[in-house]
């Protein structure tokens, strides 16, 4: 805590460093936050503050949209675009869906963005707490675990509206390959083979992967296949954006390999993205899949 903070505090006759002088936050306690959140203060979980919420509040509140993932030879891509939505009306047009969880992880997340991000704040504490509460981090299995344990906390806010699913996807350290989770809001965890797609544009966005994915592919080329499967997910979904090239706002990719979590660069996303809109010129629908190929020749 800032020393002014402190003083300010004291001068208004308390002391703002005596709750963590209590017994909760002086004993170790249980290595998940969560839960030490839930005995200390629950409402300050995602959907934990118990407010009942009107059906037209939850229409009016941003929404972010599509998300893909696709595992490739040494790791796992995460891209998700910019746009977010309140009802019919674009709300923002650079927000983020996809995060850093942790050295070894990446989560995106769709539905309403204010939970979303305080899901995603929450589950990077958890992975922390853990860590440095026991020593060691988590394995990928058990960072799955914990996200939907959270996932299962805002059910009561999801059965109002307040809907958020994420994705979860990582390196696996002990068998060094990438994988994918995904999730349903009461909590279900599932794991995806190959490539997932989670949102609004999922549906298009993973009819696009079908035909792209190739197992074992390279990173560019899983990282190109994301951005196609993005672009085919804005062409016939109005809530999912495309890359918007006059205000230079491109999808956020990350790639998770054994190196850890890396985010590409406006510009590296940027190149994706115009190779992809410099295809469409003369392929409007996209690249075809490798059976029309053949039927074509």
């Amino acid at each position: 805590m800032a020393y002014g903070a402190h003083e300010e505090g004291t001068a208004l006759g308390y002391d703002p460093a005596a709750r963590l002088m209590t017994a909760p936050f002086m004993t170790a306690g249980t290595s998940s936050f969560a839960d030490f959140l839930t005995t200390i203060a629950p409402e300050l979980l995602p959907g934990g503050g118990g407010v009942e919420v009107a059906a037209g509040i939850v229409a009016g509140l941003p929404h972010g949209t599509t998300i893909v993932a696709a595992a490739f030879n040494g790791g796992v891509v995460m891209a998700g675009d910019r746009r977010a939505t309140a009802g019919n009306m674009i709300s923002q047009r650079d927000i983020e869906k996809v995060f850093r969880s942790d050295e070894y992880s990446c989560i995106g997340i769709a539905g309403v963005a204010g939970i979303g991000i305080e899901l995603v704040r929450l589950f990077q504490v958890e992975l922390e707490h853990y860590e440095k509460l026991e020593g060691r981090e988590l394995s990928l299995e058990g960072k799955a675990n914990r996200l939907a344990g959270i996932v299962r906390a805002n059910l009561g806010g999801a059965m109002q509206g307040l809907v958020v699913v994420p994705i979860f996807a990582g390196y696996d350290t002990d068998e060094g390959v990438g994988r994918i989770f995904s999730y349903d809001v009461a909590g279900g965890r599932y794991e995806e083979h190959r490539f997932h797609s989670i949102g609004s544009g999922s549906v298009f966005a993973r009819g696009s992967l079908k035909k792209l994915y190739v197992d074992q592919m390279g990173p560019s080329d899983a990282i190109l296949a994301c951005m196609q499967a993005l672009y085919d997910a804005a062409d016939d979904d109005s809530a999912t954006g495309g890359p918007d090239m006059t205000r230079r706002i491109y999808p956020v990719v990350v790639t998770v390999t054994a190196d850890g979590y890396h985010r590409l660069t406006d510009e590296e996303a940027g190149s994706y993205a115009q190779s992809v809109l410099s295809g469409r010129m003369s392929l409007p629908d996209g690249p075809s899949s490798a059976l029309r190929q053949a039927l074509t020749e």
